[in-house]
């Protein structure tokens, strides 16, 4: 799924580009599983030439901004004395001479590279340069929120034993965990990977109530609240203010204190905490 997934952002990422910096060309691609870096999408391009190039750290344009990190870009390729030209041939093949090529850096690790190019040797303008860099900083937050989105399903996955087995520490990082990937799910564009988030928090959320509070949730099951309710009950659970909740979320304050009222009306509670209490009764929460 990951690889899928990873296509189809540096795709999206690259007609993005070339929209913004007018860019007739566009292509590149991420580090796949063996650390390789290979081209591997490719948009604007008349021939296959550049697809699945590996591209080796130091050699050519992408190589050079893979040991950098940092953009670069050529106003005449093949005659450009700044870089090696062991891919003249593939980029000879598609015909492009203006070539600018932008790191994809994700927690300070080269993820991949995206180009844009022009078929005539001209120097590549700042409009240019600047949607480079605002779409591969797109795909890093992208990619980044990926990464959390499985460190922390990795973290939940982890059946936790019941409640009256567990010590309170484990279960403040269960219940952390479980507010991160809330958050974190509205903000996942793969829908794949938010359904398995969500069906996750569910999970921590119905081990949390124990043996001993089985007629507890019995009793209460009757109890629904909206997805957007029980977000903004996580937040609160953990601690978060009001204000801290909606920036969390990306909601406006007055947004959360309305779903913050409809909660509590539903689950009968009076206090903040008591409807976290009500709502873990319910089997809502962790």
């Amino acid at each position: 799924m990951a690889g899928s997934d990873g296509a189809v952002d540096v795709r999206n990422t690259l007609q993005r580009m070339r929209r913004r910096g007018g860019l007739p060309v566009a292509f590149g691609g991420l580090f796949s599983g063996s650390r390789q870096f290979r081209i591997s999408e490719l948009t604007g391009t008349t021939t296959n030439s550049l697809r699945g190039l590996a591209v080796i750290p130091g050699n050519g344009l992408g190589g050079k901004v893979l040991t950098t990190s940092r953009p670069i870009s050529v106003a005449d390729y093949p005659a450009s004395r700044a870089i090696s030209h062991e891919y003249d041939a593939a980029v000879g093949a598609e015909g492009l001479r203006s070539i600018l090529a932008v790191p994809v850096v994700v927690r300070g690790r080269v993820r991949g590279v995206l180009y844009g190019a022009l078929r005539q040797p001209l120097m590549l303008g700042d409009r240019a340069l600047s949607a480079a860099v605002e779409a591969a900083r797109e795909l890093e937050r992208v990619l980044a929120g990926r990464d959390e989105a499985q460190r922390l399903l990795t973290v939940a996955r982890r059946q936790p034993p019941p409640v009256e087995e567990t010590d309170p520490a484990v279960w403040e990082e269960v219940r952390e965990a479980h507010a991160d990937l809330r958050a974190l799910a509205h903000r996942v564009t793969d829908p794949q990977l938010r359904d398995e988030i969500l069906t996750v928090c569910s999970r921590l959320a119905r081990a949390s109530s124990g043996r001993g509070r089985e007629r507890e949730r019995e009793r209460r099951s009757g109890v629904e609240l909206s997805p957007r309710e029980v977000d903004v009950l996580a937040c609160v659970a953990s601690g978060a203010t009001n204000s801290a909740a909606a920036e969390r979320l990306g909601l406006r304050p007055e947004t959360v204190k309305s779903y913050l009222r409809s909660s509590m009306r539903k689950l009968g509670a009076h206090t903040r905490l008591h409807a976290v209490v009500e709502a873990r009764r319910a089997g809502l929460l962790p």
